[in-house]
């Protein structure tokens, strides 16, 4: 194992992916603190033994200590707390991070990172509907896909912490792509699922919906319980890649309503087949 469990990590926002990260790591042996702006998410984690210390504020100790620091912050969060507080890192200290968009981030980090640190951005893809560290646990990574995004100034060092830390994490798949790649996809399978779920929850205003529906439409929407300023934020940090995506289904949406609307029947069921055959793949 590369990560020698006396390694310092330090969480740079503690909420629910975080806090999560947090658990998982303290349960191996990990000396793991944080730094996040809520006192009480602090006393939370610090009373369930999800971190050895952390503080509301950038504790300069905690920073200089740390060998692994992983950011759980916004895009914009993210790229301001480094440009404040680089100087306070420990050379050689590798970063990562959870951020949901990597081609306006990764870039800007690594231009304006000192030559003595390294970051590689990482992407955990899993989640829940609920947020904050009161709700963190390592579980929600078992089963889900973890992916990696170097860049050509990654040393293969880093990128083997980086895919290491997402399998002690629990993660069952750990892929590589270019940030590029990364959106691409990410605009496809996350982002879209969430314009589709926020789209369909309030295309119709039919009151008591709740008192009616069925399991399709609360697996469907499930989604649509969402962080609007986390949300907003990563659509526009992906705005081309998902664009695209949006025009895709769209082109396919459309489709199926002059499938409907001609009664073609053998279009619908071939779709339908096709449909059901990729979704197959899934559950293997």
């Amino acid at each position: 194992m590369m990560i020698d469990v006396k390694k310092n990590i330090l969480i740079v926002g503690l909420g629910l992916i975080g806090g999560s990260y947090a658990e998982a790591l303290k349960r191996y042996g990990f000396r793991v603190t944080a730094i996040t702006r809520s006192q009480r998410s602090i006393d939370y984690a610090l009373e369930h033994k999800m971190i050895d210390d952390g503080a509301a504020e950038v504790r300069e100790n905690l920073v200089k200590e740390a060998d692994i620091v992983v950011f759980a912050l916004y895009p914009h969060i993210f790229i301001e707390w480094l440009e404040k507080n680089q100087r306070l890192l420990k050379p050689g200290a590798l970063l990562t991070d959870v951020t949901g968009v990597k081609g306006s981030v990764v870039y800007k980090i690594q231009e304006m990172l000192r030559p003595d640190c390294e970051f590689i951005a990482a992407h955990p893809m899993a989640g829940r509907e609920v947020y904050g560290v009161e709700n963190a646990t390592s579980r929600i990574f078992h089963g889900a896909n973890y992916i990696v995004t170097p860049t050509e100034k990654n040393t293969p060092e880093a990128i083997e912490t980086c895919r290491e830390l997402g399998l002690l994490l629990g993660f069952a798949q750990v892929a590589e792509l270019s940030p590029e790649e990364h959106d691409e996809m990410i605009g496809f399978v996350s982002q879209l699922t969430h314009c589709i779920a926020v789209s369909l929850m309030t295309c119709n205003d039919a009151e008591n919906i709740e008192k009616f529906t069925g399991d399709s439409f609360r697996d469907l929407t499930r989604i649509a319980r969402i962080n609007d300023l986390m949300w907003s934020e990563l659509f526009l940090a992906n705005k081309k890649a998902l664009l695209d995506q949006m025009n895709l289904f769209e082109a396919q949406f459309d489709r199926l309503k002059k499938m409907i609307e001609n009664d073609d029947v053998d279009g619908m069921r071939e779709m339908m087949k096709y449909s059901s055959e990729r979704r197959a793949k899934f559950d293997r």
